[in-house]
Formats: structure tokens, sequence, C-alpha cells
């Protein structure tokens, strides 16, 4: 049954393989430089959903600029294709390819397909076909998209009452709910998504000298500048005793790394020290791994800062 663009997808690639044959259909994502797969229907290159490779290696980025043609039933007599980095890692003697784009016109990513041996010149007259599905592909995904964050904020009403009492942010049961729940959009449609974790250096040292107030002002203070940096849609946790997270959706590694310097620069201005870690997600692992390697760049920090010290 079709109710979303995933599960279109497969039935688009599904269909189109039937009847146009090649040994894979793909329906991808281009991010950056990552080329993420979505949907795959593969029974010669071992090709799995949530595979990345890179966007400058493959047919379809030449076929975006315009170098090759959409259809190319013997891929290997178009230069622009045979000079592609993939073509010489993988086996490619013919290759389909469509964008799929966004509402405002902006590449999302493609419909494609390559087979191992040359195909019959026929197959060009399927490009209308091929198309009318990629259109599709782009209706349906933009309808989702335009209500996703109608969803999030559906989904952050529900664990509202889950928040820590003095921060205000979201305490360790709502910041793993909305985790998956992110988790779950970043493998429909391939976002990417940064975790950004800030551990306190002297929470400790504070109560110990100060009292608990002097504390909890710190932890207040830290959570207001959070908040004031962070986008509306971002996620930010405090998970811990002196420790917070934040989630950057549909945020590249390098627009996180800016938000995570005016964190710094903005925790050092008041004077709280803090450890920082910024990870992405790799759409092989997902999100609970990029907590796992955010958490250990901050540690390392915190190292640093220890050492320093010394």
């Amino acid at each position: 049954m079709i109710h979303d663009f995933t599960s279109a997808s497969h039935a688009v690639i599904r269909t189109l393989r039937k009847h146009f044959g090649f040994d894979l259909w793909m329906v991808t994502r281009t991010e950056g430089n990552d080329w993420i797969v979505l949907a795959a229907e593969d029974s010669h290159y071992g090709t799995r959903e949530g595979a990345v490779f890179k966007w400058s290696d493959s047919f379809c980025s030449r076929m975006v600029e315009g170098l090759g043609p959409r259809i190319a039933p013997q891929s290997d007599q178009i230069s622009a294709y045979a000079n592609a980095p993939i073509a010489s890692a993988l086996d490619i003697k013919a290759y389909v390819g469509v964008p799929i784009r966004r509402s405002d016109g902006s590449l999302f990513g493609t419909l494609c397909a390559i087979d191992p041996a040359p195909q019959p010149a026929q197959i060009s007259s399927g490009q209308e076909i091929i198309e009318l599905m990629a259109d599709m592909l782009s209706g349906l995904l933009n309808a989702e998209l335009a209500v996703a964050d109608a969803i999030r904020r559906a989904e952050r009403a529900e664990v509202e009452a889950a928040h820590d009492g003095l921060t205000l942010l979201h305490n360790r049961r709502s910041w793993d709910q909305l985790l998956d729940l992110e988790e779950d959009r970043c493998r429909r449609y391939g976002h990417p998504a940064c975790v950004i974790v800030i551990d306190l250096d002297n929470l400790k040292e504070t109560n110990d000298s100060q009292g608990h107030e002097a504390g909890d002002r710190l932890l207040v203070k830290t959570a207001q500048i959070i908040r004031n940096i962070i986008r509306v849609h971002d996620i930010a946790a405090r998970t811990g005793g002196d420790e917070f997270y934040i989630l950057c959706i549909e945020c590249n590694i390098e627009d996180a790394q800016i938000v995570l310097e005016r964190m710094r620069h903005m925790l050092h201005a008041v004077g709280v020290q803090a450890s920082l870690g910024l990870a992405g997600r790799n759409p092989e692992l997902g999100l609970r791994a990029t907590c796992a390697e955010a958490d250990k760049k901050m540690y390392e920090e915190k190292r640093q800062h220890q050492s320093a010290a010394d």
C-alpha cells in the first residue's frame, strides 16, 4: 500500500525495474558531497538502503549538471559518464537518472538506475514515464516536508511535561523520545543532523565553594545561552547534572560548527567553563551513534582542559 514517500519510492523502483530491467534502481538524497541511498532494488551491486557514496563521483552529479543524458543505453560511450570515478569502481554499462526536486526547485536527490550490460537503444523512449515517476515522487515528498514542522510541534507537545524543572529544557526522557522520532525522519528523507554536547567543567567546584544555589544559577545561565543560540526547531536538553545535549535538525556539520563556536564564545563571555563536543550524523549509523561520537569529542576536550590546569 502506498501511503508516503518511502512506500512510493519502493513501489516506483519495483515498477520501473519490472518494465525497464536494470540490475539496480535507487531513490537517493544528495546532501553536500554525500549521496545517500533511501530506497534500492538491487540484484547485482550489493547496494543497501542507508549506504553513502560521494555525490561528485556519481553519474547523477554529471546528469544534473547537464553533462550527460538522462538515459544512456551505453553509458561507457558518454565521456562524462565513462570518466566518472564511480565507473572505475563499479561495472556500469547503462544508466538512467532524473532529478527529484524540492518545491523551490532545488535538488533533493535522484531516481536512477545502472546495469553492468549495455541496454537496447529503445529504452530512451521511456524517458517521459521515468520523469513522470520522479515528478510524482517530488510532489509526494514536498507534501510531506510541508507538514514536517507541524508534526514536530505535535510530537514536542506530547512530551512537553517531561522537562527539566530548573532549566526548562527537555529532560533525558523527552530527549530520548524526540531523538528517536527525528532519527525516523533522517532515515526516511536523508536529512542531515548534528549533535552538540556541553559539559560544565566547574559545576561541582561551584557547588562546593559557593553552594548549590550558585550551581543552579550556573545551570540556568547555561540553558539561557543555549536557548538564545539554537534555532526554533532544534532540540536542547539537560540530560544529566552538568550535561546538555543539542540536536541541530536538518543541519550540516559546517553550520553546526558555527553554532558550536558561538556557544563556546558566549559561555566564555559569561564565565561558564565548559567542554564541548560536536558530531554529524552518519546515515549508516544513526543519531544514537552521533551522540556517542559527540560525547567522545567532549571528553577529549575536557581532558585537554584538565591537562592545561595541572
